[in-house]
């Protein structure tokens, strides 16, 4: 019994050209020599992402941080251009304004520095005078230790060229820490004024009958991202508040300019708040030791305060985040990124959380 075409399909394959089964076997072998020519070639490009993104991975962290920074600040910008302004003006305001809280930043905190390097100079001279004096505490120290003969060998058997490339260091640090300064400075204000422009062309990606949609989210985003900035302003007023009112009833100088610069820290997310209570903690040794131990003490119970009870509800009433999500975000960010990671953890959780609510959640509830 004959099993095949026949009819039609039977006189097509008869006329069909046959291939030879080595000509076969050859185009198999090339298909398989073109898949790991593809599979190499990929992981090859791969690698070379992987490996450009880590040398770029610093200046595309203080891109990111420029990012964050306008689209945080774009709330007031909005606000400026409802009542009026044009977007150009509305940014030289902002930027008047920060630079308005610099410029009394740097008035509070200019006498107290000026003062502590005075006292400091005059205390010196006053310091040689005691180490020569057998009968003064530093004088004993001196003869027990010999702190200045140490000082004196160790700076003839090389720790001079130590000391000098740490002095080399720290002027490549603070060099640094301009440059950065300066590139985020600078990228932020181009993102704040041309904003809308750079939205626009990003959208242009979506094809068009879904693009509504996706405007509709991203908005939703970047309003939630500024709201979290506001409560971030928010929760360092507190700080800052608490701060003056602690230094000025129990006696610690400077006590504006101690708040203003724990306000300023607090904004810093993971490490600003305890560098600030450190730093007036140091400051209030120069009332006395029982002041300084005190005002350590309500820095480490305004810190827990701040991270378990006033944050979390700040961010909870600014973005709509659940103050454990918020406290679990901090701390992730924090540990991948550093300051910055713990800055842009919470919009990152909120910008996750829409959408969420927004793609996913719909299909797995109806399906």
């Amino acid at each position: 019994m004959q099993v095949g075409p026949s009819g039609p399909d039977a006189d097509r394959a008869a006329r069909a050209p046959r291939v030879p089964a080595v000509v076969r076997a050859a185009a198999g072998q090339r298909s398989w020599f073109q898949i790991g020519f593809g599979l190499a070639l990929g992981g090859t490009l791969a690698w070379l992402l992987v490996q450009t993104v880590l040398k770029l991975s610093a200046l595309l962290t203080l891109l990111m941080l420029a990012v964050f920074i306008a689209v945080s600040l774009e709330p007031v910008v909005a606000w400026l251009g409802r009542r009026g302004l044009r977007r150009g003006w509305s940014v030289l305001v902002v930027v008047a304004g920060f630079a308005g809280l610099l410029a009394g930043f740097l008035a509070l905190m200019v006498p107290p520095v000026t003062d502590a390097v005075n006292a400091l100079s005059d205390a010196v001279p006053r310091w040689r005078q005691q180490l020569h004096d057998h009968h003064s505490t530093l004088g004993r120290l001196e003869d027990r230790y010999h702190v200045i003969e140490k000082a004196q060998s160790k700076l003839s058997s090389g720790g001079a060229s130590q000391l000098a490339g740490g002095v080399l260091g720290a002027g490549q640090l603070v060099v640094s820490l301009i440059t950065s300064a300066v590139i985020v400075i600078t990228v932020t204000l181009y993102v704040m004024a041309a904003l809308p422009t750079i939205k626009q062309f990003f959208y242009r990606f979506v094809p068009g009958t879904k693009r509504p949609r996706v405007e509709t989210v991203t908005e939703a985003i970047l309003s939630r991202v500024g709201r979290y900035m506001l409560g971030n302003i928010a929760t360092s007023v507190i700080a800052g508040v608490a701060t003056f009112v602690w230094c000025e009833v129990i006696g610690v100088p400077y006590a504006a300019a101690l708040g203003f610069f724990v306000a300023v820290m607090d904004m810093v997310p993971v490490v600003g708040s305890t560098v600030g209570g450190i730093v007036v903690s140091l400051v209030a040794l120069t009332a006395s030791l029982p002041v300084a131990v005190a005002t350590a003490a309500f820095y480490i119970g305004f810190r827990v305060a701040e991270d378990y009870l006033i944050m979390p509800r700040a961010m909870r009433f600014a973005v709509d985040v659940h103050p454990v999500v918020t406290v679990v975000a901090v701390l992730a960010g924090g540990s991948l990124l550093g300051i910055i990671g713990g800055l842009v953890a919470i919009p990152a959780a909120v910008a996750l959380g829409i959408l969420l609510d927004e793609y996913v959640f719909p299909r797995t509830d109806a399906s």
